[in-house]
């Protein structure tokens, strides 16, 4: 038999199906993966072996009756910042010590509904606050991808770098994310892999841990762009549970995967093409116009204006959104306890014990700039750059374009311990420099792996879409994939 963690979820679903294999089986071949691989990656910071067998007889038995979900027997990793019922849920965070929910999360319950099965809770930066997966409590992800020549350990960015790597590296048919900067897009393109953040709304955000409210969203990583949409399908829908879910009907995602670009018009920012961007990275993106162009599609060249304040204003609003979201962990009802002298003790010395460095320097941010003198100064002003990015894109689309083709990231993968990095946030923080103008204007946005740098590691190329409108970057996506033709796959190392 093949080696079924290899088939993409499309053809693992059609083997299903078409009774090739049971779930039992795809199931236990993943468990046997997670415990080979697991030990050097890093990926999983819980498994969850008997429930997934549990899991996965049940979808046996339904798929025997012929009444399967869309994903019936589908083996996924899950991102530990999403709640599940009785599971090892800490945002990879030493606060959350020990915490196990009595609910489970919109995202996951949708999934469950139709038919997934759960590996068990994915490694990602703590609090889904870094772009390397290094500041996770239980200790970085090691991408599947080396590059060529060296046994150098990569990030599989982040933070949902468990969830990329997972995928990557076949422990998971796909795996669920967060994206709140590029949380999302940037992982799949170090990892060769595609990821979508979908629009603001889209995807419930009821049961998963907040970072940034107003910025979070979640959203699948997959290895082909049509198992992202299969996942996106069953992983979006309107919940009254959640204040900012929209109310609209799920498009069958999948289905507009073959549409093409005949007639559409990609829109090209002038502004991310800045200074210093490797030549590598500017080649590849002129190649993925010539792609689109050759199925039909035109190019134009835009304006984003205010894309260059994006990130200082992205680094404004997240860190205070946290401040207000984080301080819900105070050592009393849940998580993680250190006892004082009296309770304010208890709560500073929970807090310092439990949050890691990079959690506390954006706490730290985020409070400063909530605080009295400093609140119209920051915040306000860095609210009134977000519309102003918002409307950048609005008058985009309304001139005329369908979409909008970027970089995915300004590298490719960088090594652990990157010292350079260690010793700037800011630079480690330049990582999201293409990303975070989607979330700050509530768009669609996905990744998807168009070439190789010269050491053999992946790079991406995004596509930004209208509100709502995650087919075309579907359709636009698939034109790339196919015309890229390349093996995203890792070698086997581990």
């Amino acid at each position: 038999m093949t080696d079924l963690t290899k088939l993409s979820l499309a053809d693992a679903r059609k083997g299903l199906n078409d009774k090739s294999f049971t779930a039992l089986e795809l199931t236990d071949a993943y468990i046997g993966a997670i415990e080979a691989a697991n030990p050097k990656l890093n990926a999983y910071v819980a498994t969850t072996p008997e429930k997934a067998r549990d899991m996965a007889r049940a979808s046996d038995e339904k798929l025997g009756k012929g009444q399967g979900g869309p994903l019936e027997g589908i083996p996924l990793g899950i991102k530990d910042l999403f709640a599940t019922k009785g599971v090892h849920t800490q945002a990879a965070s030493h606060i959350l010590d020990g915490f196990k929910p009595e609910y489970e999360s919109t995202v996951t319950a949708n999934l469950w509904r139709d038919g997934a099965v759960m590996l068990g809770k994915l490694n990602m930066d703590e609090f889904a606050m870094g772009s390397s997966n290094e500041t996770s409590y239980y200790g970085p992800v090691v991408s599947p991808f080396r590059a060529e020549g060296s046994n150098a350990n990569l990030v599989p960015g982040g933070s949902s770098g468990g969830s990329a790597a997972a995928v990557s590296a076949w422990l998971c048919a796909a795996a669920t994310a967060t994206d709140t900067g590029g949380s999302i897009r940037q992982p799949a393109a170090f990892t060769g892999t595609v990821g979508i953040k979908p629009t603001y709304g889209r995807a419930s955000r009821w049961g998963t841990v907040a970072f940034a409210s107003s910025l979070d969203q979640a959203g699948p990583i997959a290895r082909t762009v049509e198992d992202a949409a299969m996942m996106l399908t069953s992983m979006s829908g309107f919940d009254p549970k959640d204040s900012t879910s929209v109310d609209l009907p799920v498009p069958d995602f999948a289905a507009a995967v073959e549409r093409g670009v005949k007639g559409l018009t990609i829109g090209v920012p002038r502004e991310y093409r800045m200074d210093g961007m490797p030549g590598e990275i500017e080649k590849l993106w002129s190649e993925g116009l010539e792609w689109l162009k050759a199925e039909g599609a035109s190019v134009r060249d835009i304006s984003l204006p205010h894309t260059k304040y994006a990130l200082p204003a992205y680094y404004i609003v997240a860190p205070a959104e946290a401040s207000s979201n984080l301080a819900r962990y105070d050592g009393v009802k849940y998580g993680l306890r250190v006892t004082g002298k009296d309770i304010t003790d208890l709560y500073e010395l929970t807090r310092a014990a439990g949050f890691g460095r990079e959690v506390k320097r954006r706490i730290m941010i985020g409070t400063y700039v909530l605080s009295a003198g400093y609140f119209d100064a920051y915040y306000v002003k860095a609210q009134k750059v977000r519309t102003l990015i918002k409307k950048d894109f609005e008058d985009a689309f309304h001139a005329g374009v369908d979409a909008i083709l970027t970089p995915a990231t300004p590298s490719a993968a960088f090594g652990i311990g990157d010292e350079a990095l260690a010793a700037d946030p800011v630079a480690m923080y330049l990582n999201d420099v293409f990303t975070v103008t989607v979330n700050m204007a509530g768009l669609p946005g996905i990744a998807v792996p168009a070439g190789k740098d010269a050491q053999g590691l992946p790079l991406g190329l995004q596509v930004i879409g209208k509100p709502f409108d995650e087919e075309t970057l579907f359709a636009a996506a698939r034109v790339i994939e196919k015309s890229a033709g390349g093996d995203f796959a890792p070698k086997q190392w581990w």
